[in-house]
């Protein structure tokens, strides 16, 4: 335990979602994994369990924890190997709530808050487009006003839950005229006339379903603008801090699982009378992979106590998903070579990790976007100042 960090309290609820994992989850992974979606029955359960909950205030039956017991919830989903799964709980959680509770009013979270920290309604957040990427202010969806709605049209891609969950946080252009500044988001129903989605088939992530999202005249309610008109780009920049150091946590998480496994397999492996993890060359890759993780993980929990006690950390957090994804690619290749001809076999874990491990570097904001970023702030002294 990293008494630095975390409390007897944190201990024993990472233990309590360790068996929650173990009994509930990992009995229908492969399956889920091969059907590329998960079952509504699980939402709820997790739900149950307060976990979608962990940062929600008690007034929308939330347990407003501190964010460490978040960090341990996303250690603990990488932990079963299924970034798919992990994906799809963590981009409901983090990414469409994190903007219900922020932005949305007390209609709204009643609405939808309240029913996704019960696992009742699943959330996704719709900001990036088939043309645009990581460039949001360059997205051409629109939201016109008409009236006492607003008229949406546009598509959205790469939606984590985009297929099967009940609503989504859309990013659109109500005044296409003034760029970034003219960007609002709102709160649609996925069954809203007009609205059509289209599963994607990946490379990893494959338990989750990632969507293609398709608005053709949708009609959306006045009232169900989240904040104010025009404020959606530094309401969507405010939130990629966590964003980012949630991946950055995912990927440190991901890659000590990758070494745990691989640590197992060495001690029980035998080439030439010996175990492999006698031979020097091994026991040196994997002291290197070890001593990166850590120093990932110790870097991350900085940023996440930083996070927590209020600081505006997005330089931070873009290191942390920047350097985090890449050192957890290279441990996920390394522990796959480590296996040798069984690392390449479905039926040992380290093909999946593989495979799950690489999307850390392009979903959130891509290694490169996130380089210029942190070059901006470095060398330009560019400041991101939060919303006032």
């Amino acid at each position: 335990m990293n008494s630095l960090y975390f409390t007897e309290e944190h201990e024993v609820f990472r233990q309590s979602l360790k068996e929650f994992l173990q009994r509930e989850v990992v009995p229908y992974i492969e399956k889920w994994e091969k059907e590329g979606s998960i079952e509504r029955f699980i939402w709820k359960k997790v739900g149950e369990m307060g976990y979608f909950g962990l940062n929600v205030p008690e007034a929308y039956g939330g347990l407003e924890l501190d964010l460490f017991y978040t960090v341990i919830f996303l250690e603990e989903l990488q932990k079963i190997n299924s970034g798919g799964f992990a994906a799809a709980m963590w981009a409901h959680a983090y990414l469409a709530m994190t903007h219900v509770n922020k932005e949305g009013d007390d209609r709204i979270k009643k609405e939808y808050l309240t029913p996704s920290v019960e696992g009742e309604k699943i959330g996704c957040l719709a900001v990036t487009e088939p043309f645009g990427g990581s460039d949001v202010a360059g997205m051409r969806s629109t939201a016109i006003k008409n009236g006492d709605h607003y008229i949406l049209n546009g598509s959205k891609t790469f939606i984590t839950n985009g297929v099967h969950g009940d609503y989504m946080i859309v990013a659109a252009k109500t005044q296409p005229e003034l760029g970034n500044k003219g960007i609002s988001i709102f709160i649609v129903d996925s069954d809203q006339p007009g609205v059509s989605a289209t599963k994607l088939d990946k490379l990893g992530w494959r338990a989750s379903d990632t969507g293609e999202i398709a608005f053709d005249n949708v009609k959306v309610p006045a009232e169900n603008l989240m904040g104010e008109e025009g404020k959606g780009f530094p309401y969507i920049m405010q939130h990629f801090a966590l964003e980012r150091l949630v991946m950055g946590i995912n990927a440190h998480a991901r890659a000590e699982y990758a070494i745990d496994y691989v640590l197992q397999y060495m001690s029980e492996r035998t080439t030439f009378g010996k175990t492999i993890n006698q031979y020097q060359a091994l026991r040196h890759k994997v002291a290197d992979m070890a001593s990166e993780v850590e120093v990932c993980k110790v870097f991350n929990y900085n940023v996440a106590k930083r996070l927590n006690d209020g600081e505006y950390v997005v330089k931070e957090a873009s290191m942390s998903k920047l350097v985090s994804t890449r050192v957890a690619d290279e441990v996920a290749y390394n522990c796959l070579q480590l296996l040798g001809g069984y690392g390449y076999m479905e039926e040992y874990p380290m093909a999946r990790l593989l495979r799950d491990s690489r999307l850390g570097p392009i979903g959130g904001g891509t290694s490169e976007i996130l380089r210029e970023i942190i070059a901006k702030m470095i060398i330009d002294k560019k400041e991101y100042k939060p919303i006032t």
